[in-house]
Parts: C-alpha cells; sequence; structure tokens
C-alpha cells in the first residue's frame, strides 16, 4: 500500500514531524525511504532541506541537490529560498548573496516575493540596511514588484538604525504606489519615534486615521502608552476623526467619553469633529446638543462650527433654527465669512426663498464684503434652479465687470440653466464664451449639453456634441447614462448615434 500512493502520505508526515521539531526523526524517514526505493518528490525534498536548515546543518542541505538532478526533480524557488534562508540563519551571509546573485545571473529560477523577502530580511537582521534598500531598487525594475512585507522589513531596518528621515520616506513613496501602510509598518516607525517628541507621534497616529486604519491607530496608541508616552487630546481627536470619516460616529463619541473620563478636557476641534460627523449624516439633533455643549465648557463656538451647523440644518429643512442660529451669529457670535453667508443663501434659495437670498446677496454686495467666484457661482446656480435665469444671466455677466472671471464651475452652472430651459443655443453659444475665454469645457460641460439634447429631443444637436465630446476624450458620466437609457425606451432610433461615438473612442 506505501507503494501505491507514497508521496501525499509522506510528504504530509514530513511536514507534521518538522512542525513537532522531530528534525532526527525526519533524517532517519528519509534514509529509510531511499534504501527502501521508495519514489520522493520536490515536496518531500524541499521538506528534509528545510529539515537540515532549522538543525542550522546547512551543509548537508546543500549535499541533497545532487538527487534532484539523479531523479530529473527540477529545482524550483522554494528549494533556493529555503537554502538561504538556511545560510543566514547561520550568518553565512556572503554565501547567501553569492547564491542569489547566481540564482538570478544564471536564470536558475526566477525569486518571487518570498524569496526577496528571505535575502531583504536577511541582511536587514544583520545591519546591512543600504543593502536591504539596493535590492528593494532592484525589485522594482524586475517583474516580481516590492509589496507591504518588503517595505516593512526596508522601514524597520531603517527606524532601527535611527534613520527615520529615510523610513518615513519610503512610507511615503509606498502610499504613493497605491501600497497601504499596516499595523507593522507603524508600530515600526513608532519605535524609531519613541524618543521623539508626542508631535511627531501624533502626525503618524493622524496618518493612520485619515486612511481609515482607525483600529490600527487605537493599537499604536496602546503600544505608545506602554512605552510610557501618555496621548493628548490631539491624540483623541484623530481618533475621533478617523471614526467619524467611516461613519462610525457612535465609536467617535465613545472615544469623546473616554477621554472626558480621563480627566483630559475636550478642545474646540473635539467638538467640530464631532458635530460635523453627525451633520454629515444628518443627525442633526446630536449635532445641536454638543453645539450647546460648547458654551457649558467655556469654550466659544467658531466660525468652522457655525457654518457646519447651518450646513446641517439646512440639508435637514430646518429653516428656522438655521436662521436663529444665522442671527445669533450675527450678534453674538464668530463674524461669518464668505462660506458662512454661502450656506445662508445656498439653503435661501434651495428652499425657495429666493426674495430672502437675493436680499442678503445684495446688502453683502452693497457691504463689499470679501467675495469669490465660489459665491457667485452658489447665486447663479440658485437663480437658475429657481427659475430666475435672467436675473442668474445678469449677475454672470457683470463678473468680468468686477474683476472676477468665471472658473469652469460657474460657466457649467449658467450652461445648466440654459438647457434646463431648453435654451440650447444660448448655452452653445455660452459653450464657445468659456472656450475664447480660455476656460476649458470639462466632462460636466459636455453631460450637461447631452442631457439637454436629451430632455428636448434635440437628437441632431446631440450627435454634434457627442462627436465634439469623444474627440476631446469625455464620456458620459452615470447620471447622463440613466437619462439616455429612458430616452431609448420611449425612441429607440437614438440608439443609431451611439456606435459613432464608440467608434471614435478606439483610437
Amino acid at each position: 500500500m506505501v507503494r501505491m500512493k507514497p508521496l501525499p502520505v509522506f510528504g504530509q508526515l514530513f511536514k507534521t514531524m518538522i512542525n513537532m521539531k522531530h528534525y532526527a526523526s525526519v533524517i532517519s524517514l528519509f534514509r529509510e525511504m531511499r534504501k527502501l526505493d521508495i519514489p520522493i518528490n520536490e515536496f518531500i525534498l524541499n521538506n528534509v532541506i528545510n529539515n537540515y536548515c532549522l538543525k542550522h546543518r546547512v551543509d548537508c542541505a546543500f549535499s541533497l541537490l545532487p538527487i534532484y538532478l539523479k531523479s530529473g526533480i527540477p529545482f524550483d524557488v522554494v528549494t533556493f529560498t529555503t537554502l538561504i534562508r538556511g545560510l543566514f540563519a547561520e550568518n553565512k551571509v556572503i554565501d547567501a548573496i553569492v547564491l542569489f546573485k547566481k540564482l538570478v545571473r544564471d536564470k536558475i529560477c526566477e525569486p518571487n516575493e518570498i524569496m526577496y523577502g528571505t535575502v531583504i530580511n536577511g541582511l536587514s537582521k544583520r545591519g546591512h540596511t543600504q543593502k536591504t534598500l539596493s535590492l528593494l531598487r532592484l525589485m522594482e525594475q524586475g517583474n516580481t514588484k516590492p509589496n507591504i512585507y518588503i517595505y516593512n522589513i526596508v522601514i524597520d531596518a531603517f527606524c532601527k538604525d535611527r534613520h527615520l528621515d529615510a523610513a518615513i520616506n519610503l512610507l511615503n513613496e509606498m502610499k504613493q504606489k497605491g501600497i497601504p501602510p499596516d499595523i507593522v509598518t507603524y508600530n515600526s516607525l513608532i519605535d524609531g519615534l519613541c524618543k521623539l517628541d508626542l508631535c511627531t507621534f501624533n502626525i503618524v497616529i493622524d496618518g493612520l486615521c485619515k486612511e481609515g486604519k482607525v483600529e490600527d491607530a487605537e493599537e499604536v496608541m496602546k503600544h505608545m502608552v506602554g512605552k510610557g508616552v501618555e496621548s493628548d487630546i490631539v491624540t483623541y481627536n484623530a481618533i475621533m476623526d478617523g471614526y467619524c470619516l467611516r461613519g462610525q460616529l457612535y465609536r467617535a463619541k465613545r472615544i469623546f467619553d473616554v477621554l472626558i473620563g480621563k480627566g483630559i478636557e475636550p478642545n474646540i476641534f473635539s467638538y467640530n469633529i464631532l458635530i460635523n460627523g453627525f451633520c454629515k449624516e444628518k443627525k442633526v439633533a446630536e449635532a445641536m446638543q454638543l453645539f450647546g455643549e460648547i458654551s457649558q465648557k467655556g469654550l466659544k463656538p467658531d466660525t468652522v462650527i457655525y457654518n457646519t451647523i447651518l450646513h446641517g440644518l439646512f440639508e435637514v429643512g430646518r429653516i428656522g433654527d438655521a436662521k436663529r442660529v444665522y442671527a445669533e451669529m450675527l450678534s453674538a457670535g464668530p463674524k461669518p465669512n464668505i462660506c458662512t453667508h454661502s450656506t445662508v443663501i445656498d439653503g435661501y434659495f434651495r428652499y425657495g426663498l429666493v426674495e430672502e437670498a437675493m436680499s442678503l446677496f445684495k446688502k453683502l454686495e452693497r457691504k463689499r464684503e470679501n467675495t469669490n467666484i465660489a459665491f457667485y457661482t452658489v447665486v447663479i446656480n440658485g437663480l437658475c434652479k429657481n427659475g430666475k435665469l435672467d436675473e442668474a444671466h445678469s449677475v454672470f455677466e457683470k463678473l468680468s465687470l468686477i474683476g472676477l472671471p468665471p472658473d469652469v464651475r460657474t460657466y457649467n452652472t449658467m450652461i445648466t440653466g440654459f438647457c434646463l430651459q431648453g435654451l440650447l443655443d444660448e448655452a452653445k453659444s455660452m459653450l464657445r464664451k468659456m472656450e475664447k475665454n480660455r476656460c476649458l469645457p470639462n466632462n460636466v460641460t459636455y453631460n450637461v449639453f447631452v442631457q439637454g439634447c436629451l430632455r428636448w429631443s434635440k437628437f441632431s444637436e446631440m450627435r454634434t456634441f457627442m462627436k465634439e465630446m469623444a474627440d476631446r476624450g469625455f464620456s458620459f458620466d452615470a447620471s447622463t447614462a440613466g437619462f439616455l437609457v429612458n430616452v431609448v425606451r420611449e425612441n429607440p432610433s437614438v440608439l443609431d448615434m451611439i456606435p459613432e461615438l464608440h467608434s471614435k473612442n478606439k483610437y
């Protein structure tokens, strides 16, 4: 029975015995198999080589290589990775590097991520940090690109050598390549940063949180506390912000309660983070409760908090409360900024309070308040959406006269207004005007035009804009695609124009 199907049985047996550290038994069993002429394969040979390396007898491991040749078993990357690991374990660094270079130079086998990791780890543990970086650069030039494991080894080596600038440079480099750091990365950096100030530590925590790895940030915080570095309000604010960015508001609130329980006073940024989080999720009642607590704690709400609350109130239609908060701000709060006024005017327009919006707009113009093109775009957009196209166009036309040239968003807003009213010639004229003024149209511009053509069944004009759109490398967005599907249901002949667009996009 052993001779019928020996390979899987013995292969698994070797692996189990090695895991149990019965190294001598593995050697005895292998010798017995050789005496009985039991077939062997690369899996068994690799296990026996690994067994010798774990016994620190890499010389015996190399002595098995002729068996591969005699048995016609090809060498593989696992074989040589195991041998290289064995050489490093016996501190035979030069021999390990010579073998690795020979494998690459003579193309005996293509190194994979594990082999590269083994060599880089071996060099790192023996203080050859610059060589680990050189090998990482070599990987970048080949088919096997460095992964998070490789970067972690090199970053850890730099941290242990106190070369923190180099470690942070590598961290930024891997982020740019789309390789997200993990808890191992940040623990290495924290160990390297421990002798620096708390401010630097907080930067690391904040970086983790902004990447959405808030649980990892909490683990790093525990790691730092274990090393005698106490967290402060900045640390807790970063973690709260991380949870809010993920929409986990009640976890953020838990952190808020924890810091108060530890006797740490929340600051205005703490409240701002939570209020912003609750407002984004339209939980305005909770935001208003926190807003009320601010003055009770002896703090004063700043302009950012007022702006956040106003935006939140308008989002859920609490117009009366928004007016009250705005009035309170004008009478006793911090001075409103352009963002405040834009939020209020946009809110008025959204709920059809055109007269109030325009009254505030004109009042600000008379007082010569600092305004920008974004502010005027809000006004133009509000007028367009409330059917006041002539007034919107009038505001648009005076922009250049007051030294505020329209940007692409302003033009798009005006073009949208014309298209909604079916004034496609005026919209087209606005497009040519923006090009003349060296303001290039974008994907939004063309999607607005196509939607206007679809809305008003101007299919011949749509064909022209689709060609121009394709020539400029633009394409339908989800909204336009949905619009097109609905039109095609009613008028299938519209589909005849689509292949022309696709053929343009092929070249």
